[in-house]
C-alpha cells in the first residue's frame, strides 16, 4: 500500500503526520511512503532526511495525492480537499466530526473511508493509538512554560542577599491528561500547586505529583450528571457548579497561575474562570485557558490571541500548543498513526482489511462504504476511566490530622502494651533462670526487639530498592555477637562466630547492590 502525508494548509500548523523515523516502520509493513516536498520542515524534518529514510517525496500535494492509497494528516480537511478524496482511498487525521458535519458528508460522499483520530475510543488496547492524549500530554506541559514565558517570577521560591522571593500558587482545573501533565510541570518547577477535578476520585493522582487537591463539599444529588464515558468527566449539575464557582471565586485572588483543562466531549467547553474572578486576581497574574479552541473555561478568552485585561491579568488562548512542540508533537502523532495502520492492515500483503465489528476501527471511523457512519455505537468493551459513579468521600486537612493522631495513639497504646508484657515476661524468667542464661537472653531480646522495630519502620517499597537499609539490622547482630564472643561456653562463642561471619557478608553485599544501583543512574 502506499501511504501520503501532505504539507498541511492550517495556518500556524508545524506538525507532520509522518516523520522519517516512522515512515521506517511503515516500510518493514511492506508499504511505499510519500511525503510532500516541505512537509516536515517546520518540525524539523528535512526533504533530505526523508529520502535517506527511503521515503519518495512528492514535489506538489496533487502529485502526492494521485499516487497513494492512503492520506495521513493532523488538521481536517479543507473542503477542497475532501471534495479530492477517491473511493479507494482511506483518510486518517483529526476530523471534529461533531462540529464538521458538513464536511463530513462531503468526505462521504467520495466514497473514501475517513477514519478521525480523535475519534480513537478510550479503551486499553487502543491506548497506543491515542492521538488525543498524545497530544494532551504536550498541551499540558507547553501551557506551564507559556504561563511561566508571562509570568514576571521565579515558579519557585528562594532566599537570596537580594531579598526573599515568594514560590508562585498555580491551579490547574481539571486533572485529564493535559492537567496532569501540567500540574508535573509546575510541581517539578517548584510552585505550590492546586488542582480541582469534578472526580474526587483523581485525588490520589493528584497528591501523588505532590499537588493539593481542591477539596469540594456536595452532597449525593450534587453529584455530576451522568456518568464517566471514554475517561472524561461528566457534565456538572447545576447546584454543583454553584459550588465549584463560589471555590473558585475563594481561591482567585490568591492564584498567580491558573491552567484550565476543562472539556466534555461533543460539546461547548464549560464557563469555570468568570469575569469576575479574573478581576479579583492579582496584577501580573496569568491565565492559560487550553479549552480555548471549543469557546474556553474562561470567559474573557478570546481563541488564538493572547490579551491583558485592564487589571493586569494576561489571558493567554492559544490554541496551537501541541504546534509550538511540533517535533515531539510530530514523532509522537506519527506513533499514534503508525499504529493505526497497523491495526488496519493486519496481513502481510499490506491491504487495508477495514474490520467495522472492531471497536477501535469501528469507533474511530466516521465515513465509509459512502456513508456517515458517525457516531458510533458503543464499545463493546469498557473504557479505560468508565466505572459506576458513586460518591468518593476525600478527607478534609483537619480530618486526615484527626487520623493521624488516632493513629499514633493507638499505635503508642500498642508499644507500650507490648513493653509492659515484656518486662513482666522478663521479670518471670529472672526470678527462676540463673544468671549467667540472663545475660544472654536480655541480649537476644533487645536484639530482636530493636531490629522489629528497624524493619518495621520502613515502608515496604523501599525494603528492595534500599537494601543497603538492612546494614543496620546486621549491625544489631554484630554488637550482640561481639558481645557473647567473651562468653566461657564454647557454643555460644561459636554461635557468636557464625552470627558475625554472616551479618558481615550482608553488610558487604548490601553495599555492592546499592553501589551498582548508584551507578546506573550516573552519567558516564
Amino acid at each position: 500500500m502506499r501511504i501520503g502525508a501532505p504539507k498541511e494548509v492550517e495556518t500556524g500548523e508545524a506538525r507532520v503526520a509522518i516523520t522519517p523515523e516512522s515512515a521506517g516502520y511503515l516500510q518493514k509493513l511492506g508499504h511505499d511512503v510519500f511525503v510532500e516536498a516541505g512537509a516536515g520542515v517546520a518540525a524539523g524534518f528535512t526533504d533530505d532526511a526523508y529520502r535517506a529514510a527511503g521515503v519518495e517525496v512528492s514535489e506538489t500535494d496533487t502529485a502526492l495525492l494521485d499516487a497513494v492509497d492512503m492520506i495521513v494528516k493532523v488538521r481536517p480537511p479543507k473542503q477542497a480537499e475532501a471534495e479530492r478524496l477517491k473511493p479507494s482511498q482511506t483518510l486518517i487525521s483529526f476530523f471534529y466530526p461533531s462540529s464538521n458535519a458538513a464536511l463530513m458528508e462531503t468526505a462521504a460522499k467520495t466514497g473514501a473511508s475517513v477514519i478521525a483520530m480523535d475519534m480513537v475510543p478510550r479503551i486499553s488496547r487502543a491506548q497506543k493509538m491515542d492521538a488525543l492524549s498524545s497530544m494532551a500530554n504536550i498541551a499540558g506541559y507547553r501551557a506551564v512554560i507559556e504561563a511561566g514565558n508571562n509570568f514576571g517570577r521565579f515558579f519557585t521560591g528562594q532566599v537570596t542577599a537580594a531579598g526573599k522571593v515568594p514560590p508562585a500558587k498555580v491551579l490547574v482545573v481539571g486533572a485529564g491528561v493535559a492537567g496532569l501533565a501540567a500540574i508535573g510541570t509546575a510541581t517539578s518547577l517548584g510552585a505550590i500547586t492546586y488542582a480541582f477535578d469534578v472526580r474526587p476520585e483523581v485525588a490520589e493522582q493528584i497528591e501523588s505529583m505532590g499537588a493539593e487537591f481542591v477539596f469540594l463539599e456536595f452532597s449525593d444529588d450534587e453529584l455530576p450528571d451522568g456518568a464517566e464515558t471514554g475517561g472524561y468527566a461528566p457534565p456538572s449539575s447545576p447546584a454543583f457548579r454553584e459550588k465549584q464557582l463560589a471555590k473558585f471565586r475563594e481561591l482567585a485572588p490568591e492564584m498567580d497561575i491558573v491552567i484550565t483543562t476543562a472539556l466534555i466531549p461533543n460539546r461547548d467547553a464549560p464557563v469555570l474562570w468568570t469575569r469576575d474572578m479574573v478581576e479579583a486576581m492579582r496584577p501580573g497574574s496569568v491565565i492559560v485557558d487550553l479549552a480555548a479552541e471549543r469557546g474556553g473555561n474562561c470567559e474573557l478568552t478570546e481563541r488564538d490571541k493572547k490579551i491583558t485585561t485592564e487589571n493586569g491579568v494576561t489571558i493567554v488562548g492559544y490554541t496551537d500548543f501541541p504546534s509550538r512542540m511540533s517535533t515531539q508533537a510530530s514523532i509522537l502523532y506519527a506513533n499514534n498513526i503508525r499504529h493505526m495502520i497497523t491495526d488496519l492492515t493486519p496481513d502481510k500483503d499490506g491491504k487495508i482489511v477495514h474490520d467495522m465489528e472492531d471497536d477501535v476501527i469501528r469507533g474511530a471511523t466516521i465515513a465509509h462504504g459512502g456513508d456517515v457512519t458517525w457516531p458510533p455505537p458503543p464499545p463493546k468493551v469498557a473504557a479505560i476511566a468508565a466505572k459506576p459513579r458513586e460518591k468518593v468521600v476525600v478527607p478534609t486537612p483537619e480530618e486526615k490530622r484527626a487520623a493521624e493522631i488516632t493513629a499514633f495513639r493507638a499505635q503508642t497504646r500498642s508499644q507500650i502494651t507490648m513493653l509492659s508484657v515484656g518486662a513482666v515476661l522478663l521479670l518471670l524468667v529472672g526470678l527462676v533462670a540463673p544468671a549467667s542464661f540472663m545475660q544472654h537472653f536480655i541480649v537476644f531480646t533487645l536484639a530482636c526487639f530493636v531490629g522489629f522495630q528497624v524493619i518495621w519502620g520502613v515502608s515496604h517499597a523501599l525494603h528492595t530498592p534500599l537494601m543497603a537499609v538492612t546494614n543496620a539490622i546486621s549491625g544489631i547482630i554484630i554488637l550482640g555477637a561481639l558481645l557473647q564472643i567473651g562468653s566461657g561456653n564454647w557454643l555460644v562463642v561459636l554461635l557468636s562466630l557464625v552470627a558475625v561471619l554472616i551479618a558481615s557478608v550482608n553488610i558487604v553485599g548490601g553495599f555492592l547492590v546499592t553501589r551498582r544501583m548508584l551507578a546506573m543512574f550516573q552519567k558516564s
